[in-house]
């Protein structure tokens, strides 16, 4: 293994979305991660085709074990796993890993310095704690939702990336790392509730502080960031594609207004709100003369603060994204890269995702449990 984190061990209880592209992106750094998968029943349903097959990005990087969760042989072979990891991850709504009896209390009496994250959509505690929920109502609650649109029209879903894996994961793994830093001087693991709805908030904190501010008006695409602004925006070509602007500083602004060839005197002061409805119609009327490619060689690589909006099928392709390899093939399946980059630790990925059970003996042998053990569990039916 390579990478910043490589020596870690942590165990991660396979869920959906959030938790393993947290448990990836530890992985892609280098931490040994462990899936511990729930042992399928005979003929249960697999309503997602896509997992357990190379497509799975999520899962790339780590070995999979599958124990039968309801014996307690496969709790006691979870445990023993946890009892040597330096973290454990779990995404399921709270009481779950409880009643499996994995909770934070048997696994820290067995491990004391563990740092155990927990991720869900509310949070451990308060009134919606146990009610399902998606990014969508995450992000809904947070505020961020109500700030993302074009003004009059319903907030469109903005993919998710901003509560699952922005709220969620991202800051999971933040606080994993962290909680891991502060157990090397404290002998002393914890645990780590990271909601959705938290991190979701903690990413609008600009936005929140432009408001205290004066600075945002609380309505969708009337401000700076969110679409309002005439140099801030999306624009249709005149073949159909798309380009973004976001010349938000004098400099950058005069500069595309040059290399656009815009003398209209109405384009000043640039920050007159009263004027961006009207100069955005300017602005659509202008991109539309030209196509995509024609306003890239006139305008990319400049400080007019452009690029083209570019599909999944080209983002990988560009010239930009391919000098820094951005993008990865791993098994035949296109795929981000890991990031950020480190200068003298990089995190090398080599392993395409597994199936479920796939490793199962491997790890156990791996992580110490005995071949007479293995086979017991085995016969046992549970891996």
């Amino acid at each position: 293994m390579a990478g910043p984190l490589t020596g870690l061990k942590i165990v991660e209880m396979v869920g959906l979305g959030p938790a393993p592209f947290c448990a990836m992106m530890l992985a892609d750094m280098g931490a040994e991660v462990i899936r511990i998968a729930q042992k399928p029943r005979p003929g249960a349903d697999n309503n997602i085709p896509m997992l357990n097959t190379r497509f799975d990005v999520l899962a790339r990087g780590r070995r999979s074990l599958a124990l039968d969760l309801k014996q307690a042989r496969g709790v006691a072979a979870a445990l023993h796993l946890i009892g040597s990891a330096d973290a454990v991850i779990e995404g399921y709504r709270p009481g779950v890993m409880e009643r499996l009896g994995l909770g934070p209390e048997p696994c820290l009496q067995r491990n004391p310095k563990l740092i155990y994250g927990r991720m869900t959509g509310w949070g451990q505690s308060g009134p919606l704690a146990k009610a399902a929920g998606h990014d969508i109502n995450y992000i809904a609650l947070s505020g961020a939702l109500h700030a993302i649109g074009r003004p009059g029209e319903p907030p469109p879903p903005p993919l998710n990336l901003v509560g699952d894996f922005g709220g969620g994961a991202m800051m999971m793994a933040f606080g994993i790392v962290c909680a891991l830093l502060e157990a090397r001087s404290s002998g002393k693991g914890q645990v780590i509730d990271a909601a959705m709805t938290d991190g979701a908030a903690l990413l609008t904190a600009m936005v929140y502080g432009l408001k205290a501010h004066g600075n945002w008006i609380d309505k969708r695409g009337t401000n700076l960031l969110d679409g309002g602004a005439h140099f801030y925006d999306s624009y249709a070509c005149a073949d159909g594609k798309f380009i973004a602007i976001g010349a938000i500083e004098p400099q950058f602004y005069a500069l595309l207004l040059k290399l656009c060839a815009i003398d209209d005197p109405d384009f000043h002061p640039q920050m007159d709100r009263s004027r961006w409805p009207a100069l955005k119609q300017k602005l659509a009327t202008l991109f539309k003369t030209k196509t995509r490619n024609q306003w890239c060689d006139l305008l990319e690589g400049s400080d007019a603060c452009f690029a083209p909006v570019l599909d999944l099928e080209e983002a990988p392709q560009h010239p930009h994204n391919r000098a820094r390899q951005a993008f990865i093939e791993l098994d035949g399946v296109t795929q981000p890269a890991p990031a950020p980059r480190f200068s003298r630790t990089p995190a090398e990925l080599s392993r395409p995702p597994a199936q479920a059970g796939e490793h199962s003996a491997e790890v156990l042998v791996d992580w110490g449990v005995s071949v007479d053990e293995i086979r017991t569990l085995r016969e046992e039916q549970v891996i």
